[in-house]
């Protein structure tokens, strides 16, 4: 089917793609070593998916604060930057694109990543989420809220693993935005209460966001940055995805349309394609940029949509865990193999970089 919308070339800010096929940031927990450096290992991991349109690393820690998650790189070090050179260097050898994203979890995170501080939040209110810790799955805890110059030192740490990123070669950048991380903490009013110029009105409560993208933006030209979000999200005691939630999250994608972005990466939901085309269809009647949709779209939904116009590319993450082959799997109508959730944030090779390509079977005679 060379004719497929997701075999398309795309052009996304200053990234030219050769196909519409976007490979979604995933945590795989690989980086088992004091560092929390990338190793060989996800320059293999991400090379094997150079494939790709693009490829959109897991999100990355941009300070020691910033973590949430075992054995989750970084990009704020020294060693870090040069382990992701290795991996930009062999995706880059491969013939792809890789962006790095840049996250942080802030009241998500446990005591246990800090050696017993609290983690900081935009306000002291517990987000009622689970923070997977050297010893396990822990609840999250309340957290202490954020003085105006740690918010400033936050905005100054995506700016440096911003620079890191680019002295290690990647393409671009996205922002982490999305589930309950950080930047989605302050836009919630039930987390943020802030009577400062971060918190209030829902364009205040932006401001980090705001101040995030100027900074990463002033790094590489907004035509290379990113931003993941995920209006939708639902979990822990603070995320409903009400219709207020939802409303401010519609001035906030007419506010953005003012930076010209490289790309908006939406989170969508499960549901039928005239189900996901009327949601995607509401973000379009906001954002004017290129819009890439996600979550739970197989090849035939991701050309249906694509078809449509209403976004610009399609990210594939679990898909991409089992088919490192992803895009010649749907360029020939080869069926999709199945990934091992045990070896999904666990493990080394198993499970990550063993996967193979799909062979062709020749009838005998």
């Amino acid at each position: 089917m060379p004719t497929q919308p997701l075999l398309q070339p795309v052009r996304l800010g200053a990234l030219e793609l050769p196909n519409s096929v976007v490979m979604a940031p995933m945590t795989r927990a690989r980086a088992h070593n004091p560092e929390l450096a990338p190793t060989d290992l996800q320059a293999t991991y991400y090379a094997q998916r150079a494939t790709a349109g693009l490829i959109v690393t897991e999100g990355t820690w941009v300070s020691p604060d910033a973590i949430g998650f075992i054995n989750v790189p970084g990009i704020y070090t020294d060693a870090q930057t040069a382990g992701w050179a290795k991996v930009t260097e062999a995706v880059h050898e491969a013939g792809g694109r890789i962006v790095s994203q840049l996250g942080h979890v802030g009241a998500a995170s446990h005591p246990d990543h800090f050696g017993g501080r609290l983690p900081a939040g935009p306000s002291a209110i517990n987000p009622g989420e689970t923070s997977f810790t050297p010893s396990g799955p822990k609840a999250t805890v309340t957290p202490r809220a954020y003085t105006g110059a740690e918010i400033a030192a936050t905005i100054a740490d995506y700016r440096h693993a911003a620079e890191n990123a680019r002295r290690a070669g990647f393409d671009g950048v996205e922002i982490h935005a999305q589930g309950q991380h950080l930047i989605p903490q302050f836009l919630n009013p039930r987390l943020n209460r802030r009577t400062d110029d971060y918190g209030g009105s829902s364009e205040k409560r932006a401001r980090l966001l705001n101040d995030i993208l100027d900074a990463v933006g002033d790094v590489w030209g907004s035509d290379r940055v990113g931003l993941k979000m995920s209006p939708l999200w639902i979990s822990g005691t603070a995320f409903t995805a009400d219709e207020e939630t939802l409303a401010d999250y519609d001035q906030l994608f007419k506010r953005l349309n003012d930076y010209s972005l490289a790309y908006l990466h939406l989170m969508g939901a499960p549901g039928t394609i005239e189900e996901r085309a009327a949601l995607f269809s509401r973000y379009r009647g906001h954002y004017h940029g290129s819009i890439v949709a996600n979550l739970g779209f197989t090849r035939a939904l991701g050309n249906d949509i694509l078809g449509r116009g209403i976004v610009d590319a399609v990210s594939f993450g679990a898909p991409y865990i089992a088919n490192p082959d992803l895009v010649e799997r749907f360029a020939q109508g080869h069926p999709l193999a199945d990934g091992d959730r045990e070896t999904y944030y666990a493990g080394l090779t198993e499970g990550y970089t063993d996967y193979p390509r799909h062979t062709r079977v020749l009838p005998t005679t």
